[in-house]
C-alpha cells in the first residue's frame, strides 16, 4: 500500500513554473474574481528527490515570502507531523486543522495533477473583527518544466455553470481521508457517487479561474459546521476536493471525487 510520503513524492516531484494569479480584498473591502490583483510571473517549485527518504523544496517567484523566494528540507521522517497535510492518487495539498484566533489566519493549498500538468488553488481568510473573512485567493497553471510535452492552457469558463455543464449526468467514484500525523495515514476504499453541482452552485462565494480551477466556498466562516468545495476540469476528469469543518470549526475529513469525462450515455 502506497503511503502518505510516497504519494506525496509521486504528486510533487518536478519542476513546477507558471504564472501565479491572486485575487486579494482591496482596501474598499471588495474582493474580485473578474480580475486579479496581481500576476507574478514564473513562479516556480523544483521539488527533488536524493533518495527514497530525502528531498529538497525550493521556491521562487511566491507571493508571500520574504523575498519571493524559500527553501526547504524534505524527509520522511519529518513529512506531515502537524497532521495538515492529505495525499490522494492525482491530488494532493494541505490545510488549517482548525479556525484558531492565535493564529489569525486560516488558509488551504489544494493541487490537482493531470499528467505533468499542476493546478493548484490557495485560499485564505484572516480575521476581520469578530469574524473570518476570505481575504485572497491564488490560483497556478503549472507545468513541470522536466517533460517533453507540456500541456497547453485550459480555457477559462466565463460562468461556474458553465464550467461544470460537462458534469451533467456523471457518475463517479468518492474517497476520504481523516487527518492523521505521520505518513501511515489511508484513505477510504472508493465508493460511488453520482455527480452533484448544488455544493458549488448554492456557495456563497462561487469563483472560476485559469486551468480549470474553481471553488464554492463561504465569504465569511459561520459560526457553525460548513464544508470547502474546490473543483478542477481537467481534459479526462472532473476532481472534486471537499474539506469538512463540525460545529467547533476543526478539520474532520478531505473527501476527494473523481469523475471521468466524458460522461458514459
Amino acid at each position: 500500500m502506497t503511503d502518505q510520503w510516497e504519494l506525496n513524492r509521486i504528486n510533487f516531484e518536478g519542476v513546477w513554473q507558471g504564472n501565479s494569479h491572486w485575487y486579494v480584498r482591496r482596501d474598499d473591502g471588495e474582493l474580485d474574481f473578474r480580475q486579479p490583483t496581481s500576476v507574478v510571473t514564473n513562479t516556480r517549485y523544483a521539488i527533488s528527490f536524493e533518495d527514497a527518504d530525502n528531498g529538497l523544496w525550493e521556491g521562487t517567484g511566491l507571493f508571500f515570502a520574504p523575498g519571493g523566494a524559500a527553501q526547504y528540507a524534505l524527509s520522511r521522517s519529518t513529512y506531515n507531523a502537524s497532521g495538515a497535510c492529505w495525499q490522494f492518487a492525482g491530488a494532493g495539498g494541505q490545510s488549517s486543522l482548525e479556525v484558531s484566533d492565535d493564529l489569525g489566519r486560516f488558509g488551504h493549498e489544494i493541487n490537482f495533477f493531470h499528467g505533468r500538468s499542476r493546478s493548484m488553488l490557495v485560499l485564505l481568510w484572516k480575521q476581520d473583527g469578530c469574524d473570518w473573512r476570505l481575504n485572497a485567493i491564488g490560483a497556478v497553471a503549472f507545468r513541470c518544466q522536466l517533460s517533453k510535452e507540456l500541456e497547453p492552457s485550459r480555457r477559462q469558463a466565463n460562468s461556474m455553470s458553465a464550467l461544470l455543464k460537462p458534469l451533467d449526468g456523471c457518475s463517479g467514484v468518492v474517497e476520504r481521508f481523516n487527518p492523521f500525523s505521520g505518513v501511515a495515514g489511508l484513505s477510504s476504499a472508493p465508493e460511488f457517487v453520482r455527480w452533484d453541482p448544488e455544493p458549488f452552485l448554492q456557495a456563497e462565494l462561487q469563483g472560476v479561474f485559469n486551468d480549470g480551477l474553481a471553488c464554492g466556498v463561504p465569504e465569511r466562516l459561520p459560526n457553525g459546521g460548513f464544508r470547502l468545495e474546490v473543483g478542477c476540469l481537467q481534459p479526462s476528469h472532473f476532481q472534486q476536493l471537499r474539506i469538512d469543518f463540525d460545529e467547533h470549526h476543526r478539520l474532520r475529513w478531505w473527501e476527494r471525487l473523481l469523475f471521468a469525462l466524458p460522461c458514459a450515455a
